[in-house]
């Protein structure tokens, strides 16, 4: 059957219906009643007035009368049909759909100020980055695997200056993967051969006076959503465990160009989710008791635990947030369109970002600059200029900070009993109650470490703007990343395969994945409006202030994941011996739980495109804290 519009909106009008049912309602109803009866699902599905009925209330429309719902049958199953025939394509993950999402109001640039870069077609637009300058004082260790905590920088000054090889950084940091994976988990394919040649290949290259820059020789890891060639990209899902890809993402390609050695690919939870993969829970390496967080798990638990110089990640809601501080390292997540994603799973084409996790501020900025551009093929990618000022002084920029954010909460009220209140009822209450209380003694213990980021930033001699977000209702536009997951891994759902994902709870993606179906397509759309809103108001934001400080949990991270602007998310020290003690299983569910000796962050957030600035911001914080040189002690 074909899809006849005319028809269909012919008979809505009769009908006097001025909203449309989501079809993948009806859909899902006839489906499951031809499965009951045992219909041939070959034939056209069989939709009903009671059909009708329950979707409408999930629809939020109607009621209607038994004429309008027979006016309105025969049009929805040429509707229902012409689903059929869309999935019969088998369209793959990296197909994305007919819209690009571009997060600015509208791109103002001084030509005076802002250099755009001429990009060359195919390749990378930067290898190097004018402003970095090696250590010309940097000394090698007696021990090479005193180097493994070292930043990117200072281990490229060693490179640079040969008193350390690739190939002898490459070998540590293999062997530091395989004596740690068994604790932390964070492994899933190691790339050894491929890393010893092009190791070796970089060593031949600097000893003959060709040093491509920075990231030449530092080993690297890739979160096990980025496509590499010859190697398994798993996802990190069941059933996904033998997936492989023909060609290498871009942001491979382009670290490849600059000269860093890809040496493993590392856990996410699965499906870009958490922290647990197929092969069971990656650990945070400053308490291995509990997970890492994620979904860039295996990224932050390896940078983390001195494993890797650096790794990639990606951020589609807090996946780079949430494992960067429970790991204690840095991460950037970039302006949506600055990096492309050629090549990398996706989950929601309008919200997914990539990104790195390294262990300093500076470090982001070196590898940021050799991943971002246009590379012709994600046409969501904006051209950008990237242009790291190390040296610039904070004090010249307007700092603003999310004064509620930081203001003292509510008291706590714990839920008093309701009348008649049965035994069950009591005992769900004082859980809720006590989980509650827990909860809130967390917030308040790590709150102290969000002011003192403030107190800190005045004795640098800046002076703090009080600012809000917009009042927006941002989290009832999230639905849209559920959809878009939904349909970008709609074949993992209608064929069952979604009961081989590790995690099954209410809030796991195949239960997520099957609710996302019965989002109307109308409120998809007035979402987007609202969004297109949101990015607006904040933008707006970001021409009263230069930065913007925030606790990295709260509000924010939706906020500022729906609108595309940068965060960078730094270490801000750790919990005390008196911090108040996790639980006894971390059940994933709080992203910081905390615990004595364990890290917390601070996120720094920018206008648009300007994650150069956003990285000088924080390397001048961090130059006036160090909490960046904190490490986990392994053994």
């Amino acid at each position: 059957m074909t899809f006849d519009r005319r028809r269909f909106l012919t008979a809505s009008t009769l009908a006097g219906i001025s909203s449309t049912l989501f079809p993948g309602v009806l859909y899902t109803l006839s489906i499951q009643a031809q499965e009951a009866s045992g219909t041939d699902q070959s034939k056209p599905p069989v939709i009903t007035p009671e059909m009708i009925d329950q979707a409408a209330i999930l629809a939020g429309i109607g009621p209607f009368t038994a004429e309008q719902k027979q006016m309105m049958i025969d049009s929805l199953i040429d509707v229902n049909g012409s689903m059929k025939a869309i999935r019969k394509l088998n369209i793959p993950n990296s197909v994305a759909p007919a819209f690009v999402f571009h997060p600015q109001p509208a791109w103002k640039a001084d030509p005076q100020t802002i250099r755009i870069p001429a990009y060359s077609a195919g390749g990378p637009p930067f290898n190097r980055l004018d402003e970095w300058a090696p250590d010309p004082n940097a000394s090698a260790p007696a021990k090479i695997e005193e180097l493994a905590f070292r930043t990117v920088s200072d281990l490229a000054s060693l490179i640079q200056a040969r008193k350390v090889t690739s190939v002898q950084l490459t070998k540590m940091y293999l062997e530091r993967l395989k004596r740690y994976d068994s604790k932390l988990h964070f492994v899933i394919t190691l790339l050894e051969d491929r890393a010893l040649k092009q190791a070796a290949q970089a060593d031949a290259e600097i000893a003959a006076g060709k040093y491509r820059g920075p990231l030449h020789g530092i080993p690297w890891g890739a979160k096990d959503l980025l496509a590499v060639k010859g190697y398994p990209t798993t996802w990190g899902a069941g059933g996904f465990e033998h997936q492989s890809f023909d060609e290498d993402a871009t942001v491979v390609q382009r670290l490849d160009a600059a000269g860093a050695i890809l040496i493993a690919k590392f856990t996410l939870g699965a499906l870009a989710m958490g922290d647990k993969w197929f092969g069971g829970q990656t650990r945070n390496p400053w308490n291995p008791k509990q997970g890492s967080s994620g979904s860039s798990a295996g990224s932050a638990s390896a940078v983390s635990a001195g494993c890797v110089g650096f790794a990639i990640g990606s951020e589609t809601l807090g996946s780079i947030a949430s494992p960067s501080t429970r790991c204690g390292v840095s991460g950037l997540r970039p302006s949506f369109g600055l990096v492309p994603r050629t090549g990398a799973m996706a989950l929601s084409w309008t919200m997914d970002k990539l990104g790195p996790i390294t262990r300093s501020a500076e470090d982001c900025a070196l590898v940021l600059n050799a991943i971002h551009g246009p590379d012709g093929k994600d046409t969501s990618v904006f051209p950008a200029p990237f242009y790291l000022e190390p040296g610039l002084d904070p004090k010249t920029l307007r700092i603003g900070y999310l004064k509620s954010a930081f203001d003292p909460p509510r008291p706590f009220k714990p839920q008093e009993p309701k009348p008649n209140e049965t035994p069950e009822d009591k005992k769900k209450r004082e859980d809720r109650n006590a989980s509650m209380a827990t909860n809130r003694a967390r917030r308040d213990y790590d709150g102290k470490y969000d002011l003192a980021t403030l107190d800190k930033l005045r004795s640098m001699g800046i002076d703090l703007i009080p600012v809000e977000l917009p009042d927006l209702p941002y989290n009832a536009i999230t639905p849209m990343l559920e959809a878009e997951a939904a349909a970008a891994f709609d074949d993992l759902t209608r064929s069952g395969r979604d009961k081989l994902l590790t995690e099954q709870s209410a809030g796991d993606w195949p239960n997520t994945f099957r609710i996302a179906r019965f989002y109307p397509a109308v409120e998809y759309v007035q979402a987007a409006r609202a969004r297109t809103l949101a990015c607006q108001q904040v933008s707006a934001l970001f021409e009263k202030v230069d930065i913007i400080v925030a606790p990295t949990n709260g509000l924010q991270l939706v906020a500022t994941n729906l609108t595309g602007h940068p965060a960078l998310i730094v270490p801000n020290g750790l919990r005390a011996a008196d911090a108040p003690h996790p639980p006894k299983e971390d059940d994933g569910e709080n992203d910081n739980i905390g615990g004595p000796n364990t890290p917390v962050s601070i996120t720094f957030l920018a206008g648009l495109y300007h994650d150069a600035k956003l990285a000088a911001f924080g390397h001048a914080y961090q130059q006036a804290t160090g909490f960046h040189k904190l490490h986990p002690k392994l053994d």
